[in-house]
């Protein structure tokens, strides 16, 4: 065989032999939704008690951290519950999770377009894949690419679907620049409880109903930055389970005595919707929001369909 034919023969079979590099895809993969709200806790008993009694979630293993804990509303969505790290500082949230339907292609799309500060994707045993990454503000933020397609309500839990996660936001050109610009979120509703202020900003994912909720502070809202305490985060910093009906959903906690020491509501939102409080022994806010409006909103319209069960 002649040298240049046993050239060519090495080339060919170094190139058959060679891993390709992973594609990166051209469109964004899509953002669907919540995947979950991870929380610290200081006494894991009493969390325990509010997350499966009051709530009726399903307990389950962590596989991110052995020392947690998942409380399942349906097979995709879950509050993660950690310890609380010795000095842990007055917020109680730790990292909150949106699902996405390729967390390899999502990683490696933010990747192409720059990103920095993307951790590696990570596997659980059950097939379920993730990656962290950190936003404008430095709150840590997951995608999480599910095991299962199953949506259906734990037996018992009295939701089986998160609608909304939200948490404190100082600067809203800021966190924009990623949740809007880079990523598609799309605007939903926003309100105050004063016309010259703005609280809330929501807006849902680029692929889904679900939203996230700006909750202003500082300038602009009606929450100094001075009143911004362990307190207030607990407040602030949050979930929303969606219920059809409020009246039956609080009457079934009271009925079989599940409400928790501290709730508050039923009352209506100035979105229009019926929703109820209730807070972890860590002072967590977990609301209870009807799924649909029954009333006109203040401030602003709906610019978005709202979820349904």
């Amino acid at each position: 065989m002649s040298r240049w034919k046993i050239a060519l023969a090495a080339t060919a079979f170094a190139l058959v032999g060679a891993k390709a590099p992973p594609a990166v895809p051209a469109a964004r993969p899509a953002i669907t939704g919540i995947s979950h709200l991870a929380v610290y806790a200081r006494d894991l008993a009493k969390t325990d008690h509010f997350y499966t009694h009051v709530l009726g979630a399903k307990k389950g293993v962590d596989p991110e951290n052995a020392a947690g804990a998942r409380y399942y509303f349906s097979a995709q969505q879950f509050v993660e519950v950690l310890p609380a790290p010795a000095g842990q500082g007055p917020s109680m949230m730790a990292h909150v999770a949106y699902l996405t339907a390729d967390a390899p292609g999502l990683r490696a799309w933010l990747a192409k377009g720059g990103m920095a500060g993307l951790g590696p994707v990570q596997r659980g045993a059950d097939g379920e894949q993730w990656f962290a990454l950190r936003d404008p503000e430095g709150n840590a933020v997951q995608f999480v690419q599910a095991a299962t397609k199953d949506t259906a309500a734990v037996p018992g839990a009295i939701s089986g679907r998160i609608i909304h996660v939200g948490y404190a936001v100082h600067d809203r050109a800021k966190q924009d620049s990623f949740y809007r610009r880079l990523l598609g979120f799309r605007p939903y509703w926003y309100g105050a409880f004063q016309p010259d202020k703005v609280d809330w900003i929501s807006q849902q994912a680029p692929d889904g109903r679900d939203w996230l909720e700006y909750m202003m502070v500082g300038p602009g809202s009606d929450v100094p930055l001075e009143k911004v305490d362990a307190n207030q985060l607990g407040v602030l910093n949050h979930l929303s389970l969606g219920v059809p009906n409020m009246q039956a959903a609080v009457t079934t906690l009271y009925r079989e005595d599940r409400l928790s020491p501290r709730h508050d509501g039923p009352q209506m939102g100035l979105d229009g919707k019926w929703q109820a409080n209730f807070y972890d022994p860590d002072g967590t806010r977990v609301e209870l929001m009807e799924f649909q409006p029954v009333m006109k909103p203040c401030c602003s319209p709906f610019t978005a369909d709202s979820p349904t069960n």
